[in-house]
């Protein structure tokens, strides 16, 4: 394997499996981890994909050779591995996973103390160059260490819910044969919500459908159940279950900006601040503010959020893609908080959840993904400079921004274009007042853009 910036990416390392990463590679990162780290104690756990498990003993054993010893903590969900690592003051983590990549892929994300995220500007190209060279010196070899973390980690998550306020909601959840299909279980046995659990069983081929929830065809079976079972809500979970997506009781799937700003509304008024993504809906920036709190945009991806997060004391976050951080639990993926604060709002409110996001659906929005036919600055570049112009708007230009891709915004639309971090692809999010507006401006966007949907 030489092509090693195919498999770095912008905030972890992904690949096909095993043409892309293999035992071999594995090994090679975790030494360089070792190296880089400087460490004594590196905590790894793993998803339950099909590779998973060959990928953790090799870069365990590279870790090893590389002289830091090593936490075992098997199979757990990312937020998981994140929380070890702040909760017990290790000095780094791995976690083996391709999060949300259908079962060909896998990966590792890497996590310095405090479970900060290594992204480029902050490590993965040290830790490429150090994997690339593959010149590594003999080092006293560490040892393995199993700690079991899964009932710690099942009591913190009650710390912060209100158990005795939550009715025996009927509850549909899916977990997609991923990881976080180990957790729901324990956790339901605590509160009175009823639940039915689908797709429970682990298996790392992903047979019932991609362990993505953002896309729709992966909610389908979720949202039919739903309505059969005349359910109360239901929830997805990705494959290593760090993002989380909603159902109504309607069976329609929720925009988790909505989410965002429900919780928002009821359990952080007048907190502190909020950070959200540069694709964040406005209702995410106007409840913020509403709220009494104080906005901070981010990068898309969760390296960068979390990093804001911890820098500035930041007491919330979320990712348009369904990933929630609390402050309070070490700014770690807080999934299950969420989940339970949602039960908490519908028990308390009495209301269907379609009617407690209702006020917070005032925009229309729509996500696309486009592949790439041409250089994706090209593209940026040539939309910025017409953009920056805007003679139908009768000279009136919009704001620009180029923090994350490329931000035009208007009183009534705005629109964010940026490369993707994981794939090669272009993601554009357009948000009009009107739904005729957004036609319009889609139209207008789809005919300067280049590529194939």
């Amino acid at each position: 394997m030489d092509n090693w910036d195919k498999i770095f990416k912008t905030y972890d390392v992904r690949g096909v499996y095993p043409r892309e990463i293999n035992e071999e590679v594995a090994y090679k990162i975790g030494r360089a981890v070792a190296k880089f780290l400087k460490n004594k104690e590196i905590a790894i756990g793993q998803d339950n994909r099909l590779s998973s498990e060959g990928l953790f003993k090799s870069l365990c054993a590279g870790v090893c050779d590389g002289g830091a010893d090593v936490i075992d903590v098997g199979l757990v969900t990312t937020p998981m591995l994140y929380w070890v690592v702040a909760r017990y003051g290790y000095k780094g983590g791995i976690m083996v996973t391709a999060s949300h990549n259908s079962a060909e892929y896998n990966g590792f994300k890497i996590v310095k103390e405090k479970s900060i995220p290594i992204d480029e500007d902050s490590g993965l190209k040290k830790i490429k160059k150090i994997v690339a060279k593959g010149k590594f010196k003999d080092k006293k070899r560490g040892k393995i260490t199993k700690k079991d973390v899964f009932l710690d980690y099942i009591e913190n998550i009650f710390r912060f819910i209100d158990i005795n306020s939550i009715k025996p909601l009927k509850t549909v959840v899916d977990t997609g044969n991923g990881v976080a299909g180990l957790i729901v279980p324990e956790i339901f046995k605590r509160v009175p919500a009823k639940l039915i659990h689908i797709f429970a069983e682990l298996d790392g081929a992903y047979p019932n459908h991609n362990p993505n929830p953002v896309l729709p065809e992966n909610t389908a079976a979720l949202q039919k159940k739903v309505v059969s079972e005349k359910a109360d809500c239901g929830i997805a979970f990705d494959g290593d279950g760090d993002r989380i997506l909603f159902v109504d009781e309607k069976g329609e799937r929720i925009n988790p900006n909505f989410i965002f700003t429900l919780l928002i509304d009821r359990f952080f008024r007048n907190k502190g601040k909020i950070v959200y993504d540069v694709s964040a809906s406005r209702i995410v920036r106007e409840e913020i503010k509403k709220s009494g709190n104080t906005t901070l945009c981010t990068r898309v991806g969760y390296s960068f959020l979390k990093e804001k997060m911890s820098k500035l004391n930041v007491v919330f976050g979320g990712e348009s893609s369904g990933h929630y951080y609390l402050g309070e639990d070490y700014y770690v993926e807080s999934p299950f908080f969420v989940l339970f604060k949602i039960l908490e709002i519908i028990s308390k409110e009495g209301k269907p959840l379609s009617e407690l996001i209702k006020p917070f659906d005032k925009y229309y929005l729509e996500r696309i993904n486009f592949k790439i036919k041409e250089n994706p600055d090209k593209i940026l570049k040539e939309l910025e400079k017409k953009y920056k112009k805007d003679p139908a708007r009768l000279g009136r230009p919009g704001k620009v921004s180029l923090f994350d891709g490329l931000t035009i915004e208007h009183s009534d639309w705005w629109f964010n274009i940026r490369i993707s971090n994981t794939e090669p692809v272009l993601r554009l999010t357009i948000e009009a007042d009107t739904k005729e507006l957004l036609e319009e401006k889609k139209q207008e966007l789809l005919k300067l853009i280049p590529s194939s949907l």
